[in-house]
């Protein structure tokens, strides 16, 4: 199962808990769970980049977990 970390922002809308482990095998089902579980992370998830495994993707839809999966959601840069 991927585990997926959440800032103290965030763990604030999921009862306190810093990471949970899900079983999904892509990013976008990963995150529907966790919206699904913690329902007021959604405003939140749509406006953050995702980093998986080190690697941080401004669209991670698609992008491919392994059961050992590390997923951050952290707040997207805005270049300028």
């Amino acid at each position: 199962m991927a585990t997926i970390h959440f800032t103290s922002d965030l763990s604030a809308h999921t009862g306190g808990l810093e990471a949970v482990a899900i079983a999904a095998p892509r990013v976008h089902e990963l995150l529907e769970a966790v919206v699904s579980r913690f329902p007021g992370l959604a405003p939140m998830v749509g406006e953050m980049a995702v980093a998986v495994d080190g690697e941080i993707y401004q669209d991670a839809t698609y992008i491919q977990l392994q059961p050992e999966s590390e997923v951050h959601l952290v707040p997207r840069t805005v270049g300028g």
